[in-house]
């Protein structure tokens, strides 16, 4: 196979594409690399269609070897194991990205696996697994309608950059993933510090620009391998006669059950709909209808989609007689659980989360391995789904993709708006159950998880709500959705969720599956869910306006105090025997930094301030002029050495024992008496130097002679 190698330059920065040389069993197979950053991906797609499947099978695997870092895995076997939270949602960006591309009925198994081997931090791996997946459809013979590009921008210091390093992702205050071919953005991912819908709508427009370069190497490299020509591919013929026939039967009883308001009745009533579609063209077509019923139910759901978008465009009418803007009625209460430290429920139509806001310390740090190495996460927000929230029964497993994905984009829509750890030193995690699901359920989170957060009294910057959106185009007719139901969900032309304050956006989440969508058309969509996302606020406000001043009795408190770091060893002792003292006398959580911070934490504050009575004992430090009743520790010749604290000792020299002539110190001290003594200077080098005549004069017993601790006085 010829060996083929193309660059493509995103600003100074050059991407390399390679074919023909590693994996030449797969149909299509791609290394790609930016700086040190490698990236192997390849396609595989079975040769035959997969018989009874109503669904495209495609299958994506992002998976990062932690040797591309130089690492060994930390696990018992020492070898990767179940995807990570970062893989999974980089094969969902992948999935979502390519996905829309394959012809219309193809249903042949097809594989995507892209493994990072070498790691750059200055060069993020999920857009190269992005774009090289891409090129190995595109450089084979399986049928897609490519190539795109995958850019990764921000926004730093107002200047949009594509595919940052780890320094300019750090200091952006706007961050995207975005997928575009050369006529339209197909996929965008991302979030930002309340940046204006304007500011936005210029950095897609931007990475769309951006992705041209790439898009162009790979058209070249498919040329130069030889790999332009398709596999032969048929969609699944129409029987517009037998389409049209049964369209005069289903078509009425389909309107009548989109007139329905509640979920659960309109289900019912287009299964019965379908039933009796079906009923009658068994009658109409006798024994031929066995070979064509997986035909006519797959026609059927062409209809109920037809039926939407026809009421929508022609009329502006939606499911139950709602207009295009029209949201949902929303009820919402916090305070709902009597023992978590924040809760609430938020309900938006028939889309119900059950949120709870839990503040921990920083034990609770979740702890991910990663190539970047061992990393802390402070803020965690987990996303369920259980199958009773749709009316369906299913075993209760281990979190899949769609909550994974569900879960990070509302992560990110509050992760903006989050206080630093100096201002509130807990580690904050929300959950949210979905009680109901009827479209949403992530947006519903969103709300659900800023209302929790306040009511446990984290002080987030401003409330954070998000909202589910679609869009259809018919010529050069727009209608925008907002608040979309699951019936619309994928129904329309772009499907987007924001989320944001009153100020800007924090999260967006699009799929766009036409061209034409214009700069104008972004903005006015963008426009449309700013106006409901405003909406829903003032219904949140109406039940909780701001964070209360308090956090829950049950949640620990955590006071927080700073030594100088040198004095860490002190508080932890010997194989940390002196904290786990104080831990155990205490029962408190003591979490210490590198920097010299100490978080303390307990609910019972009194323990809270003996903990830290104690740290103060150990780290407290002398101070030039100050009096302190101090211990005989040894007697020399020349003076007697005081331990003043734990670890603290100083020097009284023979001197500055007593205003009046001392021949020994045994004549003044012992071993193991208490004295009263005055600093009165610390050397460079640390060196307390102690005086008892002085600490004396100034409680008023300078006048008297020089008397043992404990001795009698005449």
């Amino acid at each position: 196979m010829k060996h083929v190698v193309k660059i493509a330059k995103l600003g100074d920065k050059e991407i390399v594409l390679e074919s023909g040389k590693i994996a030449k069993q797969a149909d299509g197979s791609i290394w790609i690399r930016q700086r040190d950053s490698v990236v192997l991906v390849t396609a595989v797609s079975a040769k035959e269609k997969k018989e009874g499947l109503d669904f495209f099978p495609l299958t994506v695997d992002y998976q990062e070897k932690l040797s591309a870092s130089g690492r060994i895995p930390g696990s018992f076997f020492r070898r990767e194991g179940r995807p990570t939270e970062k893989e999974t949602l980089s094969s969902r960006i992948i999935d979502r990205s390519c996905r829309p591309l394959f012809p219309e009925g193809y249903q042949n198994e097809t594989q995507i696996i892209a493994t990072v081997l070498s790691f750059d931090p200055d060069a993020d791996t999920d857009v190269l697994a992005l774009t090289g997946a891409s090129a190995a459809l595109t450089a084979s013979d399986i049928p897609f309608n490519g190539p795109i590009g995958g850019v990764r921008v921000v926004r730093v210091d107002g200047r949009f950059v594509a595919n940052p390093t780890n320094e300019e992702r750090e200091k952006a205050d706007l961050e995207i993933v975005v997928a575009a071919s050369r006529d339209a953005i197909v996929m965008v991912e991302g979030g930002a510090a309340e940046v204006p819908e304007d500011v936005m709508v210029e950095a897609l427009l931007f990475a769309q620009q951006a992705v041209q370069p790439l898009i162009e190497a790979q058209l070249e490299l498919a040329r130069e391998l030889g790999k332009t020509e398709k596999r032969p591919f048929e969609p699944p013929a129409v029987d517009e006669e037998l389409r049209g026939r049964f369209r005069e039967v289903a078509w009425g009883p389909i309107a009548e059950a989109y007139a329905i308001s509640e979920k659960a009745q309109r289900y019912a009533a287009l299964s019965a709909a379908k039933k009796a579609a079906l009923e009658a063209m068994k009658e109409q077509l006798g024994e031929a209808y066995a070979l064509h019923e997986r035909e006519l139910k797959g026609y059927f759901e062409d209809f109920k989609y037809e039926y939407m978008r026809k009421m929508i465009v022609e009329q502006g009418v939606r499911i139950a007689g709602r207009k295009p803007d029209e949201i949902r009625s929303i009820w919402c209460e916090v305070g709902s659980l009597p023992r978590a430290h924040g809760s609430s429920i938020f309900t938006r139509g028939e889309t119900q989360a059950i949120c709870t806001a839990t503040l921990g310390t920083g034990e609770d740090e979740q702890r991910i391995e990663s190539l970047m190495g061992m990393r802390f996460k402070r803020f965690m927000l987990h996303y369920n789904f259980p199958p009773y929230s749709v009316g369906e029964v299913r075993f209760l497993r281990a979190p899949g993709r769609r909550e994974i994905g569900h879960g990070a984009l509302a992560e990110r829509a509050l992760r903006y708006v989050m206080p630093s750890e100096e201002e509130f030193p807990y580690v904050i995690r929300v959950t949210s159950d979905i009680a109901e699901s009827n479209g949403s359920s992530s947006m519903a989170t969103v709300c659900g998880g800023t209302l929790a957060l306040m009511d446990a009294g984290v002080p987030i910057k401003a409330p954070v709500a998000g909202i589910a959106m679609g869009l259809i185009k018919e010529g050069d007719k727009v209608v925008i959705l907002s608040d979309i139901l699951g019936d619309e969900d994928h129904l329309g032309d772009m499907d987007f969720k924001v989320c944001g304050t009153r100020k800007g956006i924090t999260s967006i989440q699009m799929d766009i599956k036409i061209t034409g969508v214009t700069k104008e058309i972004l903005q006015a969509a963008l426009e449309q869910a700013r106006q409901g996302r405003l909406f829903i606020l003032d219904k949140m406000a109406e039940v909780l306006p701001e964070p209360r001043k308090e956090i829950s009795r049950w949640a620990p408190r955590i006071t927080t105090i700073k030594i100088r770091p040198e004095r860490i060893k002190d508080v932890i002792g010997p194989g940390g025997k002196t904290v786990r003292d104080i831990i155990n006398r205490t029962g408190c959580s003591i979490d210490i930094q590198d920097d010299g911070t100490i978080n303390i934490a307990s609910p019972n504050q009194a323990k809270v301030e003996e903990a830290i009575q104690m740290i103060r004992s150990l780290t407290q430090e002398a101070e030039i002029g100050k009096t302190y009743l101090g211990t005989v520790r040894r007697i020399v010749e020349f003076g007697a050495f005081v331990e003043l604290f734990p670890g603290t000792d100083g020097l009284i020299h023979i001197s500055e024992l007593s205003d009046q002539k001392v021949k020994n110190v045994s004549d003044v001290l012992s071993e193991g008496d208490e004295v009263l003594v005055k600093v009165v200077s610390i050397d460079r080098q640390g060196k307390i130097r102690l005086s008892r005549k002085e600490a004396l004069r100034d409680a008023g017993n300078g006048a008297n002679p020089p008397t043992k601790v404990g001795a009698k006085t005449e």
